[in-house]
């Protein structure tokens, strides 16, 4: 589990303690409302649309029970609108990218995947390359007929490795950000990385402040944290100390927690 400090800092803090939107038995309106609302949000990338832009045949469909979450996700990435937003202005990379966030929440693990997937959508079409992801073991295994996808990478999953966080943080900058307005729609993040089987630091949304010490497999490493007496505005602070802490990789995310439960603000983390 990720600490609450650590979550904050880093900008994912909506999603460490909020459940997975399922629809559940004996649904009622406002659960298929929450469901439709966390569909259009995570297969759109927390893209913003207008209401006239909305699949309505498809939310009827999910609405009267005729079709599944999952074949509702799949309604509205086989969508004209999808197509439009993140395939005919994106290159075919980027593509793949965000089509990996946005159904199976999480980044690529590796060059291979996206050869995988050039490749299927060259020989079989963009409907194969969507309906890969959604009739995945992979997708039936964590997300099933009712669960609306969900950014799984910032926690522990099984078969993940720690590249994984990293890359994911490359793909996502933020809970009010959406895919298409991050700066770089036009081009890939994750080439480089994947070509190189290395992952780039990672960056906190709200700064673009890289975390030292977060390019890989390092938790045999020692950190230096340095931090000082946040001013709470009660008095007029003429001198602030500053601390240095030394700390392991496993004890970096409690080390940051108690830190900032004592008031403290975090100025540098590095390698020792």
């Amino acid at each position: 589990m990720t600490s609450s400090a650590a979550a904050i800092r880093l900008g994912f803090e909506p999603f460490v303690n909020s459940s997975p939107v399922e629809l559940r038995t004996n649904w009622s309106d406002s659960d298929i409302k929450s469901v439709i609302s966390a569909t259009y949000r995570q297969v759109f990338g927390n893209e913003h649309l207008m209401l006239s832009e909305r699949l309505t045949s498809a939310e009827s469909l999910l609405a009267s029970g005729n079709i599944s979450v999952r074949e509702f996700v799949r309604a509205l990435a086989q969508s004209e609108l999808y197509r439009t937003k993140f395939f005919s202005s994106t290159p075919q990379v980027r593509f793949i990218e965000l089509n990996f966030k946005h159904l199976l929440g999480r980044a690529p693990h590796d060059e291979a995947e996206i050869t995988e997937h050039v490749n299927r959508y060259i020989e079989h079409g963009y409907e194969a390359e969507i309906n890969s992801y959604i009739d995945s073991d992979e997708y039936q295994e964590n997300f099933g007929e009712a669960i609306v996808p969900y950014y799984r990478a910032f926690e522990t999953q099984r078969g993940s490795r720690n590249v994984d966080f990293n890359r994911m943080f490359q793909l996502y900058r933020g809970y009010a950000n959406s895919d298409r307005a991050q700066g770089k729609n036009k081009s890939t993040w994750l080439t480089a990385d994947l070509a190189q089987n290395s992952a780039n630091p990672i960056r906190t949304p709200h700064f673009g402040q890289a975390l030292s010490g977060t390019t890989g497999d390092d938790r045999g490493q020692v950190y230096r944290v340095r931090a000082v007496q946040a001013d709470r505005g009660r008095t007029t602070q003429i001198r602030r100390s500053v601390s240095e802490y030394l700390v392991s990789y496993d004890q970096l995310s409690a080390t940051l927690q108690r830190l900032n439960q004592r008031g403290s603000r975090i100025t540098q983390i590095s390698l020792a």
